[in-house]
């Protein structure tokens, strides 16, 4: 695997990401379903991962890259497993919306289990971690990969102000603090 087609996986890994963020954030602001703290700690997780990729699209691919990409996706991956464990016990209820049957932090499980395998699977073609001196510059889809990527990690940690008011969130998410 060159180190070029190794960046264009890595932006469609972006891509994913940026579309797991992107439903998160519109089902957030379209049917103000608030995330809770655990939530909250799902997306920086998932933003961690993110960034490894973008690293990997800026900088060329780099174990280190990819290490943190697998510590964010754990981290994601920890903290969903932790809240299905609190609502799978019965009577205890559950927190969100569901999409084609379950809800969204176990999905979180299944997608930060997904960038860890996949980050795996990266990390055993070492081609990729040549050196390409001359690389050609990214290509436009990329580009707008790492754009909207920048943008979704800012409007979720916007966000995350806005609702928790620079303090503590709350358990169970009413309204955006900062604006009341």
């Amino acid at each position: 695997m060159t180190p070029r087609l190794a960046i264009g996986l890595n932006a469609l890994g972006l891509l994913a990401i940026c579309i797991v963020l992107l439903f998160a954030f519109s089902d957030q602001l379209v049917y103000g379903d608030l995330p809770c703290p655990l939530c909250i700690l799902q997306r920086a997780g998932l933003i961690a991962a993110g960034f490894g990729l973008a690293l990997n699209m800026r900088f060329g691919p780099r174990p280190s890259h990819y290490g943190l990409m697998i510590i964010g996706a754990l981290a994601a991956g920890i903290v969903a497993r932790r809240q299905v464990l609190l609502h799978i016990v019965p009577g205890t209820g559950s927190y969100g919306d569901v999409f084609f049957g379950l809800h969204f932090y176990t999905w979180m499980v299944i997608v930060s289990t997904l960038i860890i395998l996949g980050t795996a699977g990266m990390l055993l073609f070492d081609r990729q971690f040549t050196d390409e001196s001359g690389q050609k510059p990214l290509a436009g889809w990329i580009l707008a990969s790492f754009g909207l990527f920048g943008f979704l990690a800012l409007a979720n940690g916007v966000s995350t102000v806005l609702e928790c008011a620079g303090g503590l969130c709350p358990d169970d998410p009413t309204g955006y603090l900062l604006l009341q």
